[in-house]
């Protein structure tokens, strides 16, 4: 008896080690290393910074006469911005033209006795002295008319400085001063407004010293191009072109500085603005490519697993080249046309069978097609059963698939 128990108790426990020992293929998700052009790109974070901002402020002491544009606004080079009570200014400038012409008149007389004591002299009806004194006299009031000249020229300057306008293309930051306050020309600490250049505008950058010689190289075979992406709920882009690399490494951080230009026509960039840089050394023809995700990373490296003609799993050590995206090339260990698992690698083994399956985003959704999947099952296990149960009810094909 105690044999026979023995027995009949093995038998289910070989029964159901023999039934995990049948794993069966592996399913897996796989692709195809294609050959394709790929560019090379270095990525980097930069930080936007406007080509020009300007703080405006008054070069004459006056009232603030009218505020011409509103804060935020975008002006154009030579838009009216700002206007300051002229009449001071007019005044003084009808005051410097009276001037210039007193002196003008009192020139001319001058000039006239010259002319007149000149001939007197040469018939020795004057002394050489008293014509050398009108001489002088003449002289001086030349020197009088460049002056009250000058004068007049700064009362028109002054006056023109009532008129304050843009500088260049840009946008209007808040306002310093309102209608009715009183602006200083000596006053250097308070600004009416900051104009601040957006299109073109620049991205600073670091990057490491390693990649130096290579972006040289490559700047001085062509123009490199310059891609920033600023994050948000919608992310934008806008293109660009690599303009310059400083003379020295920061030895602190051993990283140089270098900067982009961007047209920024829709004022994508903004300044101060901190945006993700990919910079494109150039483009590398007939790379081999596969997907990101089938890289693994082993203990002698990185690694894929690759799917044979019989569908078994072979593990090949690869050398990854350069990253774009959801794709890597592969400078190494790869041929073209060679089929990679991307999904499932978890489960497999260097020999191992595989069953390839569809993309999930390529299956399609199964419902009311009339099969009855699992219905057989069920009556299998109910008829095999030694207390007469009934098997279960199949249910059809679409709750299965809703389950």
């Amino acid at each position: 008896m105690l044999a026979g128990c023995g027995e009949k108790a093995a038998a289910p426990a070989a029964a159901s080690g023999s039934k995990r020992g049948n794993t069966g293929p592996v399913p897996v998700v796989v692709d195809t290393a294609k050959q394709k052009d790929m560019p090379l790109n270095l990525l980097a974070i930069g930080a936007v910074e406007s080509v020009r901002a300007v703080a405006i402020k008054s070069l004459v002491t006056g009232v603030l006469q009218k505020v011409n544009f509103r804060e935020g606004q975008d002006v154009k080079a030579g838009e009216l911005l700002f206007e300051i009570d002229p009449r001071p200014f007019q005044n003084a400038l009808r005051s410097a033209e009276a001037d210039l012409q007193k002196i003008r008149v009192q020139l001319e007389t001058a000039q006239a006795q010259v002319k007149r004591y000149q001939g007197l002299e040469a018939e020795a009806m004057v002394s050489k002295e008293q014509f050398r004194t009108i001489q002088d006299s003449a002289r001086v009031l030349q020197a009088q008319l460049l002056t009250s000249e000058s004068n007049l020229a700064n009362a028109k300057l002054q006056l023109d400085y009532c008129s304050i306008r843009a500088p260049f293309d840009g946008r209007t930051g808040g306002l310093g001063a309102h209608e009715g306050d009183l602006v200083r020309a000596s006053d250097a600490t308070v600004s009416l407004v900051t104009v601040t250049q957006l299109a073109p505008i620049y991205v600073t950058f670091a990057i490491p010293q390693q990649e130096l010689a290579s972006l040289q190289r490559y700047k001085g075979a062509g123009s490199i191009g310059v891609a920033a992406t600023v994050g948000g709920t919608v992310p934008s882009s806008e293109t660009g072109e690599l303009i310059f690399i400083d003379s020295a490494i920061d030895t602190t951080t051993g990283t140089i500085k270098a900067k982009a230009s961007f047209s920024n026509a829709g004022h994508v960039l903004w300044p101060g603005q901190f945006v993700n840089l990919k910079i494109t050394l150039t483009t590398l023809a007939d790379q081999i490519v596969v997907p990101t995700k089938a890289i693994q990373y082993g203990q002698e490296g990185q690694q894929v697993f690759v799917v044979s003609a019989d569908k078994k799993a072979e593990l090949r050590r690869v050398t990854v080249g350069n990253n774009v995206g959801l794709e890597t090339t592969i400078a190494k260990g790869l041929k073209v046309g060679e089929t990679v698992v991307v999904d499932g690698q978890i489960r497999l083994r260097p020999g191992a069978e595989v069953d390839i399956k569809p993309p999930v985003d390529d299956v399609p959704t199964v419902r009311g097609s009339g099969k009855k999947k699992g219905g057989g099952e069920k009556s299998k296990e109910g008829g095999g059963g030694t207390g007469g149960e009934k098997a279960p009810k199949a249910e059809p094909a679409g709750h299965t698939a809703d389950r």
